[in-house]
């Protein structure tokens, strides 16, 4: 009987590292016990064959041998992936820990949590808001004034007149643009359009109003203030119909009502002009709103804006005022008050006091130690790792650590935030407002944008976070391993597929002389005879 060859000419078979983690010992074992179930099972199937009572099952055989082969090799890469990916999801759980807590801590750690401030009225019309360094304390407000733009109405021209070309110039305050007014443009609605679309506008919004008597040309200043009135000067004037009526110089901060307030400068049109044009030009402009400065006083301090929102008045502290804030007679004082807005400091420490339990307690399933379970699957995936033990040892040190406040340093337990055995913080509440009310500067100390906790703790966060960082670091040894362990089973892959061809040829070719053998023996079996018979020439026949 021929013999079976070994495969020593297939592709050697990858060792991938050995596994360590219980699960790695288990699927270790399994493989075991596979391996030699197949090998079992390949035995009886060649036993079978070669006592005739059934052909070699070729298909079942090879498979089972193959099995045999690579079930160790197999085993050990699935039992180190699984291993790799729980360590890289133990971390990922971390990572996801820190980064919340490193965008939940970001008010704090920035001062804009504690830089929060409520400003509230006791009348109508105005409003107001604080913000980082606003002064607290109540103030007596009095408004005479609101900040206005100014409005002008030129006289009524023909809709569709063409009011001669030239160059406008326009201004508002200090900026100005200039624009030809062509045949195609010369119209009313025309000159509007081009102010409009021109791209150096100085902030005027030009619009057409129609009445009875004709369009007028309303020019806007968009920008409110005694300082930004309209100016507008035309020259170079052809075919003048009326375009050289179009110019006008504003005096600042003059009344709307008072006619000495605009002055017609038609007079300065080209001396080109024809004398029957120039008879023709019609009324100079009206000013329908005046430019004036927002007037008030703080506290018997006069104060002005060219704008109604007021930023310099008080420190940290924006004004809104309105019409309605003149009051009834006009100027009657009202009373504003600013103080810290503790609701909103109260929440961001609470949230990081929240954020940071939650961390705390993702430590315990990513690296906790659970006597209760089987032996070698007690501990977390994370349990002893350098990179855990030190974001872990990092931040506590800083949560139970101080902020030096002065010549003295001050805790989060002097705010009422107590650091539990178990590693978490627990806040008091009432404490915590006493603290927020009555000890503003030390809390603000306790939460500086330099050296204070959550700054602190931001800096580590980054640092672990970060490209380069802790996390990364140890993340990257385990993509890279899980790489290689798929080129490894690409490899055995491979390997199985090789073996299988090579064994398929040789059991087909065994199975194949053992039937041949079988029938041979069957044949002399009838000739000779066997053990409890005799064959047809033992009994002498033919």
């Amino acid at each position: 009987m021929s013999t079976i060859s070994s495969a020593s000419s297939a592709t050697s078979v990858p060792t991938p590292a050995p596994a360590t983690s219980a699960n790695a010992i288990s699927t270790a074992a399994d493989t075991t016990a596979a391996a030699a179930s197949a090998r079992a099972s390949a035995a009886q199937s060649v036993i079978s064959g070669s006592t005739g009572n059934a052909s070699l099952d070729v298909s079942a055989l090879v498979t089972s041998l193959v099995n045999a082969k690579v079930a160790g090799q197999t085993g050990s890469l699935i039992a180190q992936q699984r291993n790799d990916n729980t360590k890289l999801s133990a971390i990922g759980a971390l990572q996801a820990g820190l980064s919340a807590l490193q965008a939940g801590i970001a008010p704090l750690s920035n001062g804009t949590a504690l830089g929060q401030f409520t400003a509230t009225t006791d009348g109508t019309g105005l409003t107001a808001s604080g913000s980082s360094g606003a002064a607290t304390g109540s103030y007596s407000v009095a408004v005479t004034q609101i900040a206005s733009a100014q409005t002008l109405s030129s006289a009524a021209f023909g809709a569709t007149t063409a009011l001669g070309t030239g160059t406008m110039n326009v201004s508002v305050g200090d900026k100005s643009m200039s624009v030809d007014i062509t045949s195609a443009n010369n119209t009313v609605s025309g000159i509007a359009s081009a102010i409009n679309s021109s791209s150096s506008n100085p902030g005027v919004t030009a619009t057409v109003v129609t009445g009875t008597d004709g369009a007028h040309l309303i020019l806007r200043s968009s920008a409110t203030g005694a300082s930004n009135t309209i100016d507008v000067s035309v020259g170079t004037v052809t075919d003048d119909a009326g375009l050289s009526s179009l110019g006008v110089t504003s005096t600042a901060g003059a009344s709307a009502a008072d006619p000495s307030t605009i002055a017609s400068a038609s007079a300065s049109a080209s001396a080109s002009a024809s004398a029957s044009a120039s008879e023709s030009a019609v009324s100079p402009w009206t000013q329908t709103g005046s430019a004036k400065d927002a007037m008030f006083t703080i506290d018997g301090t006069a104060g002005t804006s060219s704008r109604n929102t007021v930023t310099t008045a008080i420190q940290g502290v924006t004004l809104n005022l309105t019409a309605a804030a003149i009051g009834v007679p006009a100027g009657t004082p009202q009373t504003l008050t600013v103080a810290q807005d503790t609701t909103s400091a109260s929440t961001a420490i609470n949230n990081f006091v929240n954020l940071y339990n939650t961390l705390v307690t993702t430590y315990g399933q990513v690296a906790g130690f659970d006597s209760s379970k089987a032996k070698g699957a007690q501990g977390g995936p994370l349990l002893g790792n350098s990179m855990f033990n030190t974001v872990k040892s990092t931040l506590a040190s800083i949560v139970s650590g101080g902020v030096k406040n002065g010549s003295s340093n001050i805790s989060l337990g002097a705010i009422g935030i107590a650091l539990n055995k178990d590693g978490t913080l627990t806040a008091d509440s009432t404490k915590m407002a006493n603290e927020l009310t009555s000890n503003p500067q030390g809390v603000a100390a306790l939460f500086n944008s330099t050296t204070g906790v959550a700054a602190k703790m931001t800096k580590s966060l980054n640092g672990f976070l970060g490209e380069g960082g802790l996390i990364a670091n140890n993340q990257d040894p385990l993509n890279a391993d899980l790489k290689g362990i798929s080129t490894q089973q690409d490899t055995l892959a491979s390997y199985s597929a090789q073996l299988t061809h090579q064994y398929q040829a040789q059991f087909t070719a065994l199975n194949t002389v053992m039937a041949t053998m079988n029938k041979n023996s069957q044949y002399l079996t009838q000739l000779f005879g066997g053990a409890n018979s005799a064959g047809a020439l033992a009994k002498g026949k033919g």
